[in-house]
């Protein structure tokens, strides 16, 4: 499926970069169905009609948003792909971008996302293909880490990976409830990401 994408441009790529970013918490807090395109267009301080011409819908946005996502999510993992210590890079990685999701309005957003896509299939595209994304990132990682090819990498490890991201997005999605109890939650779910990990680590090839 192909979602329109409005221009091709850098500066209009930056203009719709700074819309995507001026509306998301408006889209987090309205829900998916409950944002009309003239609360986004309000939100964006935009006439409705010139909205329109950068999102033809709100599928569009969607796209969009994880578009943008997963450019800085690119750029994380080829972080850890040049480290010297790939599963460590993404350790740290992932313990600082929990937090931050936690920490403001994305875990909101992401959770309508997620509940769009089971009502609508052009969101559940979408969805389905940045999660493939990632795994396909983490599988690289894995094989960087480990020694291992890529085939044989992807084939013992994507279990892992998908494990991964249903830990990192259950955990970006909760509650912002800062204490004791979600401190205690986080130390759970990063200490068991690590030790998903530390399973993917014990099969490096010896040299």
């Amino acid at each position: 499926m192909h979602l329109a994408q409005p221009h091709s441009t850098s500066s209009t790529d930056k203009r719709v970069a700074e819309i995507l970013a001026s509306i998301r918490t408006t889209f987090a807090e309205k829900g998916f169905d409950g944002a009309s395109m003239q609360d986004l267009a309000r939100a964006a301080g935009m006439s409705v009609g010139n909205f329109y011409r950068y999102f033809p819908s709100k599928a569009d946005i969607v796209s969009q948003l994880i578009s943008v996502d997963l450019d800085q999510m690119s750029a994380d993992f080829g972080a850890a792909m040049q480290a010297k210590d790939p599963l460590q890079c993404l350790r740290d990685s992932i313990a600082a971008k929990l937090q931050m999701h936690q920490d403001c309005s994305d875990g909101q957003l992401w959770a309508e996302i997620t509940a769009s896509a089971l009502r609508k299939p052009e969101i559940g595209a979408v969805a389905c293909h940045m999660e493939a994304e990632i795994i396909g990132h983490l599988t690289r990682i894995f094989a960087a880490a480990t020694g291992l090819p890529l085939a044989e990498a992807v084939e013992r490890f994507d279990a892992q990976a998908r494990f991964m991201i249903i830990l990192f997005k259950s955990a970006s999605m909760m509650a912002p409830e800062p204490g004791k109890a979600r401190d205690d939650l986080n130390a759970l779910i990063l200490r068991t990401i690590n030790q998903t990990l530390d399973d993917v680590a014990s099969a490096s090839v010896k040299v």
